[in-house]
């Protein structure tokens, strides 16, 4: 009966019938098919929806060129970047303008146990374990002709990295419980927000496997360095949610300034959260920065006064000696971002810990502050200074 009713929604999917009692090997390859097919109805569905790259800004225009020289090819792709910037929808985009017939199929890599992750992807033959009753394609199969995306390659077990290796460099795989070798024609893209030249220092991440990945790496900026690209977002997720929701929304100047000031932690995923919320409280109105959250309307009155801080500051530093430019040079991002970085630990130690002290004295808003704490990791100047207290 329950195979029958997934069915009408699945017609395609094959299922297992359950007969009373019901035995756990048979209902978990049941419950397994229906993970299966879920995927595959989700991976297609979206397939056909919007994966446009929404913006005007360098950065934006730079990942598109990128995205058209790779695309023909059959290169392996690294996308890196925050969360919520949109890897995934550069990873589409490349599978679309690909010309590759087959779908595009992708899996988390952190949201999949590690002991399901190898049958998961690669695909298990029957008796392989308990609950395998019968043999099932992995993912890798599923992708033929296709586009496979890994997300979150960085949170991979690396004895998968392993075996991942060994598909990138022979184009083949084993199911789990079986020693025949299978040839998939994937196109693979993976993804991440960790930083993994970290992780191979830290013996959590395979040197091996991340040139073997990083054959053409596109690393997308933070929504915080692309203001520009905002407007143009919140025009298309307005339009999106308006389509769902019957309704529309506007967004004031004041409200649209704002948002281009604000430090977006969550990047483009947060800002279309927002828009989505807005327009459930806020259906078929003008927004005004009064209907915005409170951290971005607390950054944009902290801002006059921010900036009198660091007026004042600036004009302090440049009574300072100039610095003279080494004759064999430097690496200007490099040494300014150590720069930042040394001015925060001061103004961290300065003001005892208390990040919104710390954000004055730096003439920055608190959420800028914390958001460069994480950044460079400095999280223990400001244990530091508080427990010097």
């Amino acid at each position: 009966m329950i195979a029958a009713e997934l069915h009408t929604t699945y017609p395609w999917a094959r299922f297992h019938s359950l007969e009373y009692p019901v035995r756990l090997d048979a209902l978990g390859e049941v419950l397994a098919e229906i993970r299966a097919a879920h995927s595959r109805s989700d991976h297609t569905e979206r397939q056909h929806g919007s994966s446009r790259l929404i913006g005007n800004s360098p950065d934006t225009q730079q990942v598109r060129r990128m995205i058209e020289q790779v695309a023909p090819s059959l290169a392996t792709v690294l996308i890196t970047g925050e969360s919520g910037t949109g890897k995934e929808v550069v990873a589409r985009q490349i599978h679309e303008q690909s010309g590759r017939k087959g779908p595009f199929v992708a899996v988390n890599c952190g949201a999949i146990p590690e002991s399901l992750l190898e049958s998961e992807l690669f695909g298990h033959e029957k008796g392989a374990f308990t609950g395998a009753v019968s043999a099932r394609e992995g993912r890798f199969e599923q992708a033929k002709g296709g586009t496979f995306f890994l997300d979150e390659i960085g949170d991979m077990p690396t004895v998968m990295q392993v075996k991942l290796l060994r598909v990138l460099e022979e184009r083949v795989i084993e199911r789990v419980g079986s020693t025949e070798s299978i040839p998939v024609d994937v196109r693979l893209i993976a993804a991440t927000h960790r930083d993994l030249p970290k992780r191979i220092e830290t013996g959590k991440f395979r040197e091996d496997l991340y040139y073997r990945l990083s054959v053409f790496p596109i690393e997308i900026t933070p929504l915080r360095e692309r203001p520009d690209d905002i407007p143009p977002l919140v025009d298309e997720f307005i339009r999106r949610v308006g389509a769902e929701k019957s309704a529309s929304l506007q967004i004031s100047g004041d409200a649209m300034q704002a948002l281009k000031d604000y430090t977006w932690s969550g990047n483009v995923r947060e800002l279309a959260n927002l828009i989505e919320r807005l327009m459930v409280i806020k259906p078929d109105s003008v927004v005004k920065p009064a209907d915005l959250p409170w951290p971005i309307v607390a950054q944009e009155e902290t801002e006059p006064a921010n900036n009198q801080v660091l007026s004042s500051r600036l004009n302090a530093v440049s009574a300072r000696p100039r610095v003279s430019l080494p004759s064999e040079g430097l690496d200007l991002k490099v040494y300014l971002a150590k720069i930042e970085q040394d001015m925060i630990h001061q103004a961290l130690v300065e003001a005892d810990g208390v990040v919104q002290r710390a954000a004055e004295l730096l003439g920055v808003g608190r959420t800028t502050l914390v958001e460069k704490i994480r950044r460079y990791d400095l999280g223990q100047s400001r244990k530091g200074a508080a427990s010097a207290v």
